[in-house]
């Protein structure tokens, strides 16, 4: 960045001075707020980490420096909640993936679902997409995620979005599409699991194993020479 294009000194400052206001404003909605999802302590935080943002920008362009603090969830998640202070209704969008692991173990469980339907023939279950329809038709889908391995199925990435809005959808409304309409400015809080985390806490792991190293207990220590 060229020197013309620089932030000045009093830009940073004003973004410090800025993070200090958004700290004391996050602090009294945390402590006026009404439960654990109040919308006005969401709204801080993401006030906060956005003015956080802007002065760890201006800092390191300026003086090459960072702040030693990170928060998290601002723009790499969801954009700042603008949808009602009160919603009157809600929809809860979950997505969970799945790799068919064991083929066989899936197709074998859906031909005892078609036995015990009294199915002759067996139709739907010779086939693996016909066999997650009966499956998925048979059992709850917080059912399946707690026995997928029982079904041959391996878990991948899964995501549930909580999404406030003014008053509920009419019957029907949405059903054609359903997920193509979610506005991210009115998630209220979203759960994110994958194996991308537990991927960062092994190599966490493996960097202290590297910088502390364990002596053998059985291993013997040669007695250091006096006259060297």
């Amino acid at each position: 960045m060229s020197d013309a294009a620089q932030s000045t000194a009093a830009e940073v400052r004003a973004a410090a001075e800025a993070v200090k206001t958004a700290l004391d404003r996050h602090l009294a909605a945390v402590e006026r707020r009404s439960g654990e999802d109040d919308p006005a302590v969401y709204e801080a935080f993401n006030q906060l980490a956005a003015a956080a943002e802007a002065y760890d920008e201006l800092l390191y362009d300026r003086y090459d420096e960072v702040t030693p603090f990170e928060i998290p969830g601002a723009e790499e998640t969801l954009p700042p909640y603008t949808g009602p202070e009160e919603p009157s209704a809600l929809s809860v969008l979950i997505r969970r993936d799945y790799a068919v692991a064991e083929p066989q173990r899936l197709l074998a469980h859906a031909q005892r679902i078609e036995a015990a339907d009294g199915e002759e023939e067996a139709s739907a279950s010779g086939t693996v997409h016909g066999a997650l329809g009966l499956l998925f038709g048979e059992f709850e889908p917080d059912e399946i995620a707690s026995r997928h391995k029982e079904f041959g199925l391996e878990e991948g990435d899964s995501t549930l979005w909580v999404t406030a809005s003014d008053e509920a959808a009419d019957p029907g409304e949405w059903l054609e599409a359903p997920f193509e309409q979610v506005d991210p400015q009115r998630v209220v809080c979203r759960f994110d699991v994958s194996a991308v985390f537990d991927d960062d806490l092994d190599d966490t792991d493996e960097d202290e194993d590297e910088l502390d190293p364990v002596l053998d207990e059985d291993e013997d220590l040669e007695p250091l020479d006096p006259d060297r």
